[in-house]
């Protein structure tokens, strides 16, 4: 199976030896459909919610000047992105693959868009993104161990290490326990925020609101400030897409999506808020602005000695936010080299474990070299603009499709007018770090203009040098033969048909 563009990513068995899959329907090897309502909030709540409530959840009172305006922008960036999270709704039931942002853009506006999104995620976005949550965790779990001391870097990084592998290993092996694990993630992150929220709106109704006071003051407010705080604000709640990149294992997408969505949105958005009023009861918005991490600050003035395990908590977080980005990637990875634009192995799924090994291992070894190597946090800069402006035109896509295909089905349908409104603010976002940063946002969009180049190279032009045919035809079925646990009998029994749907067939 080696012409990529026709090799699928199933594959139907009609051999009798069933060992491959014995409770397979048909016999076929597919990711299931296992995330339930509850899974998929659990996905959506635990990417969203990462360390950046616990550290440092400053941005927006920095740039909007007074307490009171910093909860109206958190309120007014949760509205806002409930919009872009119901126009997602609409389009993961509506187009019922996984991939994401890739599989909107390819539906609405062609390949060659598409690829250039999946080129920015595979070089740059996603490794550093992940390398970055990773070492948050890696810092905070050996906190406690190290306290009063700071901990050595290369402590951070080799803890680093152990848990990207970790999570690999975790979504390698089993997607029921990779979301298991995710739905406890999730509930110690809702459990963390309770202990920060409860007593701090306990305070409040005892009476302790001089923080409160003077919290709209007019000469306080920083109008120019405010788009940098709803850019903040937007960025602390981007996560609400994830659910769309494993539309296919959702039971039911056209009911569970918009639920799990729109249950999930009101929960982080009441956390939120709500953690933040808690945070001003007990801190002034000076003491939040020079405290290094709010959450240990605010557990120290409350708890005491109890401010030992917050780090615990924040590494659990950051843990969650791993393990549910990846489950995420994979899924995009998996869908892209299905529809021909990444090597054909990241398409194949393991016959007994029922995972995309290949897709989910793909980011390994390049968010390792970054870890060690690269400087992440500049990379991020020059690449986050990059995530508003995709979004942005995947629900322009949207609106654009309303026009161009009436037709399609849409068991769920959002008024016009939020897509138009979610989709203005992302171009808004994409301007003002035009115009804030104008040298890193270019570099970042020149980063980006390389797969251009790319997509012909790759995609277009099938000619390839014969050395390079030569070493991929030695090596790939090896490869594939190891990572898949097949043998060299039913590695040579695969083909793909000109024409097959998209699925890889074994025959005896």
């Amino acid at each position: 199976c080696i012409h990529k563009a026709s090799c699928g990513s199933l594959w139907s068995m009609t051999s009798p030896d069933r060992r491959l899959e014995p409770d397979a329907p048909n016999g076929k090897v597919e990711l299931r459909k296992k995330v339930t309502l509850l899974r998929g909030i659990s996905i959506i709540i635990g990417t969203i919610i990462g360390a950046g409530i616990f550290i440092s959840p400053k941005g927006i009172l920095k740039n909007s000047g007074s307490v009171g305006m910093s909860l109206v922008v958190w309120i007014a960036c949760g509205v806002l992105s409930l919009f872009g999270a119901l126009s997602y709704a609409e389009l993961g039931t509506s187009i019922q693959k996984s991939g994401g942002h890739y599989t909107y853009i390819l539906e609405a506006f062609g390949p060659q868009m598409a690829f250039i999104r999946l080129w920015a995620d595979l070089i740059a976005i996603r490794p550093a993104g992940l390398a970055v949550i990773s070492l948050a965790f890696g810092q905070y779990i050996l906190e406690p161990i190290f306290m009063p001391c700071g901990v050595p870097e290369i402590a951070i990084k080799l803890a680093t290490s152990i848990g990207i592998t970790s999570v690999m290993y975790l979504n390698s092996m089993s997607t029921s326990w990779t979301n298991r694990i995710q739905i406890f993630l999730t509930f110690s992150k809702l459990l963390a925020i309770a202990i920060i929220i409860v007593p701090g709106l306990y305070m409040l109704f005892k009476g302790e609101t001089k923080n409160f006071e003077n919290a709209f003051e007019v000469s306080n407010i920083k109008l120019t400030g405010l788009p940098l705080a709803f850019y903040s604000g937007m960025y602390a709640y981007a996560g609400w897409f994830y659910l769309n990149f494993v539309t296919e294992e959702v039971e039911n997408p056209e009911k569970t999506v918009p639920l799990a969505i729109c249950i999930s949105m009101a929960i982080v958005t009441f956390c939120y808020v709500l953690t933040n009023v808690a945070y001003y009861t007990v801190m002034s918005a000076e003491e939040l602005l020079a405290s290094q991490a709010v959450a240990v600050t605010f557990a120290g003035k409350m708890m005491g000695n109890f401010s030992v395990a917050v780090p615990v908590f924040v590494a659990l977080s950051c843990f969650g936010s791993m393990n549910g980005c990846l489950f995420a990637f994979s899924r995009m990875f998996f869908v892209a080299s299905r529809e021909g634009h990444l090597p054909e192995v990241l398409s194949m799924i393991h016959v007994r474990r029922h995972t995309p090994l290949a897709a989910v291992l793909v980011l390994y070894p390049m968010t390792v070299f970054q870890l060690f190597v690269g400087d992440i946090y500049s990379l991020l800069n020059f690449m986050s603009f990059l995530r508003w402006l995709f979004i942005g035109v995947a629900v322009l896509g949207l609106i654009y499709m309303r026009y161009t295909r009436p037709d399609m089905p849409r068991p769920f349908k959002v008024p016009l007018f939020i897509p138009a409104i979610f989709s203005f603010t992302c171009f808004f976002m994409v301007f003002l770090s035009l115009y804030s940063d104008p040298v890193n946002t270019g570099i970042g969009f020149a980063i980006s203009l390389t797969g251009i180049p790319a997509y012909y190279v790759f995609i277009v032009f099938d000619r390839r040098p014969k050395w390079l045919q030569d070493g991929l035809g030695n090596t790939l079925p090896t490869f594939r033969r190891h990572l898949l646990d097949i043998t060299p009998k039913e590695e040579r029994m695969l083909h793909c048909p000109n024409n097959y749907g998209g699925y890889c067939k074994m025959v005896s």
